[in-house]
Protein backbone atom coordinates (compact mmCIF):
# COMPACT_ATOMS: atom_id res chain seq x y z
CA UNK A 1 0.00 0.00 0.00
CA UNK A 2 0.87 3.64 -0.74
CA UNK A 3 0.87 6.33 1.21
CA UNK A 4 1.53 9.74 0.56
CA UNK A 5 2.34 13.39 2.38
CA UNK A 6 2.80 15.45 -0.29
CA UNK A 7 2.17 18.82 -1.68
CA UNK A 8 2.69 21.21 -5.13
CA UNK A 9 3.13 24.04 -6.11
CA UNK A 10 -0.52 24.39 -7.19
CA UNK A 11 -1.82 23.20 -3.61
CA UNK A 12 0.26 25.67 -1.94
CA UNK A 13 -0.26 28.32 -4.27
CA UNK A 14 -4.35 27.45 -3.17
CA UNK A 15 -3.09 27.66 0.70
CA UNK A 16 -1.09 31.03 -0.27
CA UNK A 17 -3.89 32.78 -1.90
CA UNK A 18 -6.71 31.87 0.24
CA UNK A 19 -4.84 32.40 3.85
CA UNK A 20 -2.12 34.21 2.41
CA UNK A 21 1.55 32.66 3.18
CA UNK A 22 3.70 30.19 2.53
CA UNK A 23 5.70 31.31 -0.64
CA UNK A 24 8.22 28.27 -1.60
CA UNK A 25 7.26 24.93 -0.59
CA UNK A 26 7.64 22.21 -3.23
CA UNK A 27 6.20 18.74 -4.26
CA UNK A 28 8.77 16.35 -4.34
CA UNK A 29 7.32 15.38 -7.78
CA UNK A 30 7.95 18.50 -9.20
CA UNK A 31 10.73 20.13 -10.33
CA UNK A 32 12.38 23.51 -9.65
CA UNK A 33 13.15 25.70 -12.70
CA UNK A 34 16.72 24.36 -11.79
CA UNK A 35 15.07 20.99 -12.38
CA UNK A 36 16.56 20.06 -8.92
CA UNK A 37 13.54 18.23 -6.91
CA UNK A 38 12.92 19.41 -3.26
CA UNK A 39 11.47 16.58 -1.28
CA UNK A 40 11.50 12.56 -2.43
CA UNK A 41 8.82 10.39 -0.63
CA UNK A 42 8.29 6.94 -1.23
CA UNK A 43 6.67 4.43 1.12
CA UNK A 44 5.33 1.39 0.16
CA UNK A 45 8.05 -1.80 0.53
CA UNK A 46 6.63 -5.50 0.36
CA UNK A 47 7.92 -8.04 3.00
CA UNK A 48 6.75 -11.45 1.58
CA UNK A 49 7.75 -13.43 4.20
CA UNK A 50 5.57 -11.19 7.16
CA UNK A 51 2.85 -10.21 4.50
CA UNK A 52 2.48 -7.31 5.90
CA UNK A 53 3.49 -3.59 4.18
CA UNK A 54 6.09 -1.31 5.35
CA UNK A 55 5.85 2.34 4.59
CA UNK A 56 9.00 3.64 4.00
CA UNK A 57 9.07 7.71 3.58
CA UNK A 58 12.33 8.19 1.99
CA UNK A 59 13.91 11.97 2.09
CA UNK A 60 17.42 11.18 -0.02
CA UNK A 61 17.60 12.27 -3.71
CA UNK A 62 17.82 8.80 -4.48
CA UNK A 63 14.61 6.90 -6.37
CA UNK A 64 13.60 3.67 -7.22
CA UNK A 65 14.24 4.43 -10.78
CA UNK A 66 17.97 4.89 -9.57
CA UNK A 67 17.60 1.99 -7.96
CA UNK A 68 16.53 0.08 -10.95
CA UNK A 69 19.55 1.58 -13.04
CA UNK A 70 21.84 -0.28 -10.34
CA UNK A 71 20.22 -3.24 -9.63
CA UNK A 72 20.68 -4.16 -13.50
CA UNK A 73 24.42 -3.29 -13.30
CA UNK A 74 23.95 -7.37 -13.30
CA UNK A 75 22.21 -9.83 -14.34
CA UNK A 76 20.34 -11.81 -17.29
CA UNK A 77 20.97 -10.53 -20.84
CA UNK A 78 17.56 -8.80 -20.58
CA UNK A 79 18.35 -7.11 -17.70
CA UNK A 80 21.43 -6.32 -19.49
CA UNK A 81 19.51 -5.17 -22.66
CA UNK A 82 17.10 -2.79 -19.79
CA UNK A 83 20.66 -1.48 -18.46
CA UNK A 84 21.28 -0.37 -21.87
CA UNK A 85 18.20 1.03 -22.62
CA UNK A 86 18.60 2.96 -19.37
CA UNK A 87 21.88 4.30 -18.94
CA UNK A 88 22.13 7.68 -17.34
CA UNK A 89 21.91 10.73 -19.62
CA UNK A 90 24.58 12.93 -19.55
CA UNK A 91 22.28 15.54 -18.70
CA UNK A 92 20.95 13.77 -15.95
CA UNK A 93 20.35 14.36 -12.23
CA UNK A 94 19.28 11.63 -9.67
CA UNK A 95 15.80 10.86 -10.62
CA UNK A 96 12.76 11.44 -7.37
CA UNK A 97 10.09 8.63 -7.70
CA UNK A 98 7.35 8.79 -5.23
CA UNK A 99 4.66 7.08 -3.52
CA UNK A 100 1.10 8.54 -2.68
CA UNK A 101 -2.00 7.16 -1.08
CA UNK A 102 -5.24 9.73 -0.84
CA UNK A 103 -8.55 8.30 -0.36
CA UNK A 104 -12.21 9.10 0.46
CA UNK A 105 -15.26 7.53 2.30
CA UNK A 106 -18.16 9.95 3.28
CA UNK A 107 -19.91 7.68 5.72
CA UNK A 108 -16.66 7.38 8.04
CA UNK A 109 -15.74 11.40 7.36
CA UNK A 110 -14.90 13.10 10.94
CA UNK A 111 -14.80 16.35 10.85
CA UNK A 112 -14.08 16.79 14.64
CA UNK A 113 -11.62 20.07 15.13
CA UNK A 114 -11.39 18.68 18.98
CA UNK A 115 -9.42 15.21 20.20
CA UNK A 116 -10.33 13.00 22.56
CA UNK A 117 -7.19 11.38 25.11
CA UNK A 118 -6.53 7.76 24.18
CA UNK A 119 -7.62 5.13 26.60
CA UNK A 120 -3.69 5.21 27.95
CA UNK A 121 -3.40 8.71 28.14
CA UNK A 122 -1.01 9.78 25.98
CA UNK A 123 1.24 12.67 26.63
CA UNK A 124 -0.04 15.47 23.96
CA UNK A 125 3.29 16.40 22.90
CA UNK A 126 4.88 17.08 19.94
CA UNK A 127 8.68 17.19 18.98
CA UNK A 128 11.01 19.68 17.35
CA UNK A 129 10.49 18.93 14.21
CA UNK A 130 6.26 19.18 15.19
CA UNK A 131 5.83 15.50 14.84
CA UNK A 132 3.00 13.90 17.31
CA UNK A 133 4.86 12.25 20.02
CA UNK A 134 3.43 8.57 20.60
CA UNK A 135 3.55 5.07 21.82
CA UNK A 136 2.34 1.88 20.71
CA UNK A 137 -0.88 0.58 22.03
CA UNK A 138 -1.85 4.65 22.38
CA UNK A 139 -6.05 5.10 21.15
CA UNK A 140 -6.18 8.18 18.92
CA UNK A 141 -10.10 9.71 19.30
CA UNK A 142 -11.10 6.24 21.63
CA UNK A 143 -11.32 4.45 18.33
CA UNK A 144 -7.93 4.16 16.63
CA UNK A 145 -5.01 1.81 18.49
CA UNK A 146 -1.24 2.40 17.24
CA UNK A 147 0.10 -0.49 16.25
CA UNK A 148 3.56 0.43 14.57
CA UNK A 149 5.38 3.40 13.42
CA UNK A 150 4.85 2.15 9.08
CA UNK A 151 6.93 5.70 7.97
CA UNK A 152 7.62 9.13 8.37
CA UNK A 153 8.57 11.95 6.67
CA UNK A 154 9.13 16.01 6.13
CA UNK A 155 5.09 16.25 7.21
CA UNK A 156 4.43 13.70 9.20
CA UNK A 157 4.33 9.81 10.02
CA UNK A 158 2.25 6.98 8.71
CA UNK A 159 1.29 4.13 11.25
CA UNK A 160 -0.41 1.37 11.57
CA UNK A 161 -4.12 1.06 13.53
CA UNK A 162 -6.47 -0.91 14.80
CA UNK A 163 -10.07 0.50 14.03
CA UNK A 164 -11.44 -1.06 17.50
CA UNK A 165 -15.06 0.19 16.44
CA UNK A 166 -14.81 -1.97 13.35
CA UNK A 167 -12.16 -4.14 14.01
CA UNK A 168 -9.91 -3.92 11.77
CA UNK A 169 -6.31 -2.36 10.54
CA UNK A 170 -5.36 0.70 8.01
CA UNK A 171 -2.90 3.34 7.76
CA UNK A 172 -3.24 6.15 9.64
CA UNK A 173 -1.12 9.43 8.27
CA UNK A 174 -0.50 11.87 10.93
CA UNK A 175 0.38 15.53 9.56
CA UNK A 176 2.84 17.50 11.32
CA UNK A 177 1.21 20.00 13.81
CA UNK A 178 3.04 22.98 11.07
CA UNK A 179 -0.28 25.16 9.62
CA UNK A 180 1.94 24.77 6.16
CA UNK A 181 1.41 20.88 6.18
CA UNK A 182 -1.79 21.22 7.76
CA UNK A 183 -3.35 23.40 5.74
CA UNK A 184 -2.12 21.44 2.33
CA UNK A 185 -4.17 18.29 3.89
CA UNK A 186 -7.11 19.76 4.04
CA UNK A 187 -7.06 20.84 0.84
CA UNK A 188 -6.49 17.19 -0.33
CA UNK A 189 -9.57 15.90 2.02
CA UNK A 190 -11.85 18.62 0.40
CA UNK A 191 -10.88 17.16 -2.92
CA UNK A 192 -11.26 13.46 -1.55
CA UNK A 193 -14.60 14.44 -0.20
CA UNK A 194 -15.65 15.91 -3.35
CA UNK A 195 -14.83 12.90 -5.16
CA UNK A 196 -16.74 10.80 -2.74
CA UNK A 197 -19.92 13.11 -3.14
CA UNK A 198 -20.10 12.28 -6.72
CA UNK A 199 -19.21 8.59 -6.38
CA UNK A 200 -19.84 7.39 -2.71
CA UNK A 201 -19.86 3.55 -4.07
CA UNK A 202 -16.38 4.29 -5.84
CA UNK A 203 -17.49 2.96 -9.25
CA UNK A 204 -15.03 5.22 -10.61
CA UNK A 205 -11.76 3.20 -8.91
CA UNK A 206 -10.69 6.26 -7.15
CA UNK A 207 -9.80 5.12 -4.09
CA UNK A 208 -11.41 5.67 -0.70
CA UNK A 209 -10.66 7.19 2.13
CA UNK A 210 -11.78 6.29 5.72
CA UNK A 211 -11.68 8.83 7.77
CA UNK A 212 -10.14 12.13 8.86
CA UNK A 213 -10.11 14.41 12.28
CA UNK A 214 -7.81 17.27 13.61
CA UNK A 215 -5.71 15.40 16.43
CA UNK A 216 -4.17 18.42 18.43
CA UNK A 217 -3.46 20.26 15.57
CA UNK A 218 -1.81 16.93 13.38
CA UNK A 219 -4.89 16.14 10.70
CA UNK A 220 -4.73 12.50 10.66
CA UNK A 221 -6.26 10.62 7.46
CA UNK A 222 -6.98 6.85 7.07
CA UNK A 223 -7.19 4.64 4.39
CA UNK A 224 -7.67 1.71 3.42
CA UNK A 225 -4.86 -0.54 2.45
CA UNK A 226 -4.91 -1.94 -1.61
CA UNK A 227 -2.01 -4.13 -2.84
CA UNK A 228 1.33 -2.74 -3.92
CA UNK A 229 1.00 -0.50 -7.08
CA UNK A 230 1.81 -1.50 -10.47
CA UNK A 231 5.19 0.08 -10.36
CA UNK A 232 6.09 -1.69 -7.12
CA UNK A 233 4.66 -5.24 -8.64
CA UNK A 234 6.97 -4.55 -11.80
CA UNK A 235 9.91 -4.25 -10.19
CA UNK A 236 9.66 -6.93 -7.85
CA UNK A 237 8.71 -8.67 -10.57
CA UNK A 238 12.42 -8.02 -11.84
CA UNK A 239 10.60 -5.45 -14.31
CA UNK A 240 9.07 -8.25 -16.42
CA UNK A 241 6.48 -6.48 -18.27
CA UNK A 242 2.66 -7.11 -17.87
CA UNK A 243 1.37 -9.73 -20.69
CA UNK A 244 -0.72 -7.38 -22.98
CA UNK A 245 -4.10 -8.76 -21.50
CA UNK A 246 -3.22 -7.30 -18.20
CA UNK A 247 -2.24 -4.07 -19.97
CA UNK A 248 -5.54 -3.55 -21.47
CA UNK A 249 -7.27 -4.33 -18.49
CA UNK A 250 -5.26 -1.62 -16.31
CA UNK A 251 -5.26 1.29 -19.42
CA UNK A 252 -9.27 0.47 -19.37
CA UNK A 253 -9.49 0.99 -15.54
CA UNK A 254 -7.33 3.76 -15.99
CA UNK A 255 -9.07 5.87 -18.83
CA UNK A 256 -12.61 5.37 -17.45
CA UNK A 257 -11.41 6.34 -13.79
CA UNK A 258 -9.76 9.70 -15.38
CA UNK A 259 -12.34 10.43 -17.19
CA UNK A 260 -14.54 10.49 -14.19
CA UNK A 261 -12.08 13.09 -12.81
CA UNK A 262 -12.42 15.06 -16.56
CA UNK A 263 -15.91 14.91 -16.37
CA UNK A 264 -16.36 16.53 -13.56
CA UNK A 265 -14.19 19.72 -14.05
CA UNK A 266 -10.89 18.22 -12.45
CA UNK A 267 -7.13 17.33 -13.88
CA UNK A 268 -5.48 14.99 -11.62
CA UNK A 269 -2.40 16.08 -12.99
CA UNK A 270 0.27 12.99 -11.49
CA UNK A 271 -0.60 10.11 -13.01
CA UNK A 272 2.21 7.26 -13.05
CA UNK A 273 2.83 3.98 -12.51
CA UNK A 274 3.16 4.65 -8.79
CA UNK A 275 -0.40 5.93 -8.26
CA UNK A 276 -2.20 3.08 -9.17
CA UNK A 277 -2.41 0.29 -6.57
CA UNK A 278 -3.67 -3.50 -7.29
CA UNK A 279 -6.98 -3.74 -5.17
CA UNK A 280 -5.10 -7.40 -4.77
CA UNK A 281 -1.26 -8.16 -6.04
CA UNK A 282 -1.55 -11.67 -5.22
CA UNK A 283 -0.20 -13.67 -7.64
CA UNK A 284 0.99 -16.77 -9.57
CA UNK A 285 4.70 -17.77 -10.47
CA UNK A 286 4.53 -19.03 -14.03
CA UNK A 287 7.31 -20.30 -15.89
CA UNK A 288 8.80 -18.18 -18.77
CA UNK A 289 10.51 -20.12 -21.32
CA UNK A 290 12.20 -17.40 -22.60
CA UNK A 291 13.56 -16.31 -19.45
CA UNK A 292 14.39 -19.76 -18.56
CA UNK A 293 12.88 -19.13 -15.09
CA UNK A 294 9.24 -18.39 -12.86
CA UNK A 295 7.92 -14.61 -13.12
CA UNK A 296 5.27 -13.47 -11.41
CA UNK A 297 1.66 -12.98 -12.58
CA UNK A 298 -0.60 -10.56 -10.45
CA UNK A 299 -4.03 -12.89 -10.12
CA UNK A 300 -6.35 -9.70 -10.28
CA UNK A 301 -5.65 -6.57 -12.55
CA UNK A 302 -8.61 -4.61 -10.68
CA UNK A 303 -6.64 -1.14 -9.88
CA UNK A 304 -7.66 2.04 -7.70
CA UNK A 305 -6.01 5.46 -8.70
CA UNK A 306 -4.75 7.59 -5.76
CA UNK A 307 -3.06 10.47 -5.15
CA UNK A 308 -5.16 13.47 -5.48
CA UNK A 309 -2.74 15.73 -3.50
CA UNK A 310 -2.40 17.84 -6.78
CA UNK A 311 -5.68 17.25 -8.58
CA UNK A 312 -6.86 20.99 -9.76
CA UNK A 313 -10.80 21.91 -10.47
CA UNK A 314 -10.73 23.92 -14.17
CA UNK A 315 -11.75 27.25 -12.40
CA UNK A 316 -8.69 27.12 -10.38
CA UNK A 317 -4.86 28.47 -10.02
CA UNK A 318 -2.86 26.18 -12.55
CA UNK A 319 0.45 26.29 -11.65
CA UNK A 320 3.19 26.70 -14.18
CA UNK A 321 4.74 23.03 -13.80
CA UNK A 322 2.88 19.95 -12.54
CA UNK A 323 2.90 16.03 -13.50
CA UNK A 324 6.51 13.97 -12.44
CA UNK A 325 9.29 14.52 -15.03
CA UNK A 326 9.33 11.52 -16.97
CA UNK A 327 4.99 11.53 -17.63
CA UNK A 328 4.72 15.55 -17.93
CA UNK A 329 3.25 16.52 -21.48
CA UNK A 330 5.02 19.11 -23.52
CA UNK A 331 2.40 21.79 -23.37
CA UNK A 332 3.60 21.69 -19.36
CA UNK A 333 7.63 21.53 -20.46
CA UNK A 334 6.89 24.35 -23.09
CA UNK A 335 4.81 26.47 -20.43
CA UNK A 336 1.95 26.93 -22.88
CA UNK A 337 -0.49 26.23 -20.09
CA UNK A 338 -1.83 22.91 -19.43
CA UNK A 339 -6.20 21.30 -19.24
CA UNK A 340 -7.03 18.09 -19.03
CA UNK A 341 -5.10 16.91 -21.72
CA UNK A 342 -1.68 16.51 -19.69
CA UNK A 343 -3.58 13.89 -17.95
CA UNK A 344 -3.88 11.56 -21.08
CA UNK A 345 -0.36 12.28 -21.94
CA UNK A 346 0.69 10.50 -18.85
CA UNK A 347 -1.38 7.85 -19.80
CA UNK A 348 0.25 7.12 -22.73
CA UNK A 349 3.26 7.21 -21.01
CA UNK A 350 2.23 4.67 -18.17
CA UNK A 351 0.82 2.05 -21.17
CA UNK A 352 4.08 2.29 -22.63
CA UNK A 353 5.67 1.63 -19.22
CA UNK A 354 3.61 -1.33 -18.63
CA UNK A 355 3.93 -3.17 -21.84
CA UNK A 356 7.84 -3.16 -22.02
CA UNK A 357 8.90 -2.40 -18.33
CA UNK A 358 10.77 0.91 -19.31
CA UNK A 359 10.26 4.52 -18.59
CA UNK A 360 9.77 5.77 -22.38
CA UNK A 361 11.21 9.35 -21.69
CA UNK A 362 14.14 8.11 -19.26
CA UNK A 363 15.49 11.96 -18.60
CA UNK A 364 15.69 15.26 -16.06
CA UNK A 365 16.36 17.37 -18.38
CA UNK A 366 13.85 19.89 -20.04
CA UNK A 367 16.06 20.25 -23.42
CA UNK A 368 16.72 16.34 -23.49
CA UNK A 369 13.52 15.55 -22.69
CA UNK A 370 12.46 17.24 -25.77
CA UNK A 371 15.16 15.93 -28.08
CA UNK A 372 13.98 12.43 -26.76
CA UNK A 373 10.33 13.47 -27.80
CA UNK A 374 11.24 14.47 -31.34
CA UNK A 375 13.73 11.35 -31.67
CA UNK A 376 10.81 9.17 -30.86
CA UNK A 377 7.46 10.70 -31.81
CA UNK A 378 8.59 13.26 -34.63
CA UNK A 379 9.35 17.22 -34.52
CA UNK A 380 7.68 19.22 -32.23
CA UNK A 381 4.96 21.35 -34.03
CA UNK A 382 6.08 24.61 -35.12
CA UNK A 383 3.22 26.60 -33.55
CA UNK A 384 4.11 25.26 -30.05
CA UNK A 385 7.95 26.24 -30.91
CA UNK A 386 7.02 29.54 -31.54
CA UNK A 387 5.03 29.91 -28.93
CA UNK A 388 6.81 29.19 -25.98
CA UNK A 389 8.60 31.76 -23.82
CA UNK A 390 11.54 28.82 -23.08
CA UNK A 391 14.93 29.00 -24.76
CA UNK A 392 14.54 25.96 -26.14
CA UNK A 393 14.07 27.00 -29.53
CA UNK A 394 15.66 29.23 -32.58
CA UNK A 395 13.21 29.74 -35.31
CA UNK A 396 11.13 26.52 -34.56
CA UNK A 397 13.89 24.58 -34.59
CA UNK A 398 14.99 22.76 -30.94
CA UNK A 399 18.71 23.87 -30.46
CA UNK A 400 19.78 20.56 -29.77
CA UNK A 401 23.91 19.39 -30.32
CA UNK A 402 23.25 15.59 -31.88
CA UNK A 403 27.11 15.21 -31.93
CA UNK A 404 26.84 16.35 -27.83
CA UNK A 405 27.40 13.71 -24.98
CA UNK A 406 23.60 13.93 -24.90
CA UNK A 407 22.86 13.62 -28.18
CA UNK A 408 25.08 10.42 -28.50
CA UNK A 409 22.67 9.39 -25.63
CA UNK A 410 19.41 9.97 -26.82
CA UNK A 411 20.32 8.91 -30.48
CA UNK A 412 21.51 5.71 -29.13
CA UNK A 413 18.76 4.87 -26.45
CA UNK A 414 15.77 6.40 -28.16
CA UNK A 415 14.37 5.56 -31.88
CA UNK A 416 10.68 5.37 -33.50
CA UNK A 417 8.01 4.41 -31.54
CA UNK A 418 6.80 1.44 -33.56
CA UNK A 419 10.18 0.18 -33.38
CA UNK A 420 9.42 -0.78 -29.86
CA UNK A 421 6.78 -2.96 -30.62
CA UNK A 422 7.08 -6.26 -29.98
CA UNK A 423 5.11 -8.25 -32.28
CA UNK A 424 3.53 -7.09 -35.49
CA UNK A 425 0.43 -8.60 -35.26
CA UNK A 426 -3.41 -6.18 -34.79
CA UNK A 427 -3.61 -6.63 -31.07
CA UNK A 428 -0.38 -4.61 -30.43
CA UNK A 429 -0.64 -2.27 -33.38
CA UNK A 430 -3.96 -1.10 -31.84
CA UNK A 431 -2.44 -0.37 -29.03
CA UNK A 432 0.24 1.61 -30.13
CA UNK A 433 -2.03 3.12 -32.48
CA UNK A 434 -3.54 4.66 -29.19
CA UNK A 435 -0.33 5.43 -27.48
CA UNK A 436 0.31 7.50 -30.52
CA UNK A 437 -3.00 9.03 -30.17
CA UNK A 438 -2.77 10.17 -26.63
CA UNK A 439 1.30 11.20 -27.26
CA UNK A 440 -0.13 13.89 -29.88
CA UNK A 441 1.84 16.94 -29.06
CA UNK A 442 -1.08 19.43 -29.82
CA UNK A 443 -3.06 18.76 -26.38
CA UNK A 444 -6.31 20.19 -28.77
CA UNK A 445 -5.58 17.12 -30.73
CA UNK A 446 -5.15 14.33 -28.50
CA UNK A 447 -7.44 11.78 -28.41
CA UNK A 448 -9.88 12.45 -24.58
CA UNK A 449 -10.66 9.74 -22.86
CA UNK A 450 -14.48 9.42 -24.12
CA UNK A 451 -12.17 8.76 -27.82
CA UNK A 452 -9.95 6.23 -25.99
CA UNK A 453 -12.64 3.85 -24.06
CA UNK A 454 -14.19 3.77 -27.71
CA UNK A 455 -10.61 2.54 -29.46
CA UNK A 456 -10.67 -0.67 -30.85
CA UNK A 457 -8.03 -1.61 -28.31
CA UNK A 458 -10.44 -2.22 -25.57
CA UNK A 459 -12.79 -4.31 -27.75
CA UNK A 460 -11.58 -7.65 -26.58
CA UNK A 461 -12.00 -6.42 -23.08
CA UNK A 462 -13.97 -9.28 -21.67
CA UNK A 463 -17.52 -8.67 -20.39
CA UNK A 464 -16.92 -9.44 -16.87
CA UNK A 465 -14.61 -6.37 -17.16
CA UNK A 466 -16.09 -3.70 -18.84
CA UNK A 467 -17.55 -0.66 -16.49
CA UNK A 468 -21.17 0.35 -17.08
CA UNK A 469 -21.87 3.62 -17.08
CA UNK A 470 -23.43 4.06 -13.43
CA UNK A 471 -23.20 7.01 -11.93
CA UNK A 472 -24.15 8.89 -15.56
CA UNK A 473 -26.12 11.39 -13.84
CA UNK A 474 -23.66 12.31 -11.03
CA UNK A 475 -20.98 13.32 -13.55
CA UNK A 476 -23.23 15.82 -15.29
CA UNK A 477 -22.64 17.85 -11.65
CA UNK A 478 -19.82 19.87 -10.88
CA UNK A 479 -17.32 18.79 -8.07
CA UNK A 480 -16.38 22.25 -7.94
CA UNK A 481 -15.60 24.10 -4.79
Amino acid sequence: MTYALSYNYDVMSKIQSHDNFLHNFNRMTLETPREQPVLYVTMATWIPKCNVYRHIIDLHCSSQRAHRSRQYERGSSAERRYKRSHRRSPTSKKRHRHRHDSSSRKNHSRRSHTSEQSSRAPSIEDDEEGHLIYRTGDILQDRYKILGTLGEGTFGKVVKVKDVDLDHSMALKIIKNVEKYREAAKLEINVLEKIADKDPESIHLCVKMLDWFDYHGHMCIAFEMLGLSVFDFLKDNNYQPYPLDQVRHIGYQLCYSVKFLHDNKLTHTDLKPENILFVDSDYDLVYNTKKRRDVKRVKKTDVRLIDFGSATFDHEHHSTIVSTRHYRAPEVILELGWEQPCDVWSIGCILFELYLGITLFQTHDNREHLAMMQRILGEIPVRMAKCTKTKYFYKGKLEWDEKSSAGRYVRDNCKPLLRYKQIDDVEHSQLFDMIFKMLEYEPTQRITLKDALSHPFFDRIPSHQKLGEQGSGDRKRSLSR
